[in-house]
């Protein structure tokens, strides 16, 4: 299914949470002097418009980053170089904002490398344009969820994958359990990031895909949940959170700072919550 387009949530308090462990997980990574590579199934196009129709269709921007415009003073490290990234200053208009893939390529070392994969005919020919020809950056036009299991263990087999479909479908939650832990198999090394959104009551899954994945006899993984609101019987993502397979070390106690900073920040009621918890301790 190719209707979902991420042009109209670009920005929002789901992508604030996924792009700070995102960069999280690249710092820890960056601390060795050693090459990684980071993988991305579901890329879209990298950057998004927040001048675009569809942004300003939904607005939902205005309830994510823009929170954030005026807090770099008391920001966590890792908060003010996302901020600094999305060249974000106070008084200064945000007309844009920056997807995975070029949070992941601004970020990334000359020895890094990154494969990005995206099937829309569409998103793939402007993230190709959006990627500037770097010669770090391996596109691919194809299913992220065939393609993470065709493309690991990479060379260098040290990195990242980041997993974040539009779960526009039911079967889409079954494919990241069923892929995740076919890629585990073959990459157990490997720290997979897995996004997954909270939604009205009738239509949430993340309770039946956080349990699977706790079943597939990972070393370790690390939960990490944040919601904004109160969650509704039949519309909208209150909520989003992160599964993190090999997280690294200290990784939740960098999170629960970042959480702690985000949630009155981006709380719209009373029911907002975060939550940082092992699903399965590291050994």
């Amino acid at each position: 299914m190719l209707s979902y387009r991420h042009s109209f949530h670009a920005g929002n308090h789901a992508d604030v949470l996924k792009h700070l462990v995102q960069l999280s997980v690249i710092d820890k990574l960056q601390q060795k002097n050693k090459p990684f590579v980071y993988l991305d199934t579901h890329s879209g196009r990298g950057i998004y418009d927040l001048k675009s129709d569809e942004a300003n269709k939904t607005q939902e921007y205005k309830q994510g980053i823009f929170q954030l415009v005026d807090q770099q003073a008391d920001a966590p490290e890792i908060v003010k170089q996302y901020l600094s990234l999305l060249n974000i200053q106070p008084g200064r208009a945000l007309n844009q904002y920056l997807g995975s893939p070029e949070l992941s390529r601004l970020t990334l070392r000359e020895i890094d490398k990154l494969i990005l994969m995206e099937l829309h005919n569409n998103e793939i020919n402007v993230l190709k344009s959006n990627m500037r020809k770097d010669e770090r950056v391996a596109i691919h036009h194809r299913d992220g969820f065939e393609g993470l299991c065709a493309c690991v263990p990479p060379k260098p087999a040290r990195g990242l994958v980041l997993i974040d479909p539009a779960y526009e479908v039911k079967q889409d939650y079954q494919q990241v359990v069923k892929q995740v832990s076919a890629a585990y198999k073959k990459w157990a090394t490997g720290i997979y990031l897995i996004w997954y959104p909270v939604l009205a009551s009738s239509r949430d899954y993340s309770e039946t895909l956080v349990k699977q994945l706790s079943q597939q006899g990972f070393k370790n993984l690390l939960k990490i949940e944040l919601a904004v609101s109160e969650q509704l019987e039949d519309f909208g993502m209150h909520g989003s959170g992160m599964l993190v397979v090999n997280a690294p070390y200290q990784l939740d106690q960098q999170m629960r700072t970042v959480t702690d900073w985000l949630l009155p920040i981006l709380k719209q009621d009373e029911h907002a919550y975060a939550q940082v918890e092992w699903l399965i301790q590291p050994e």
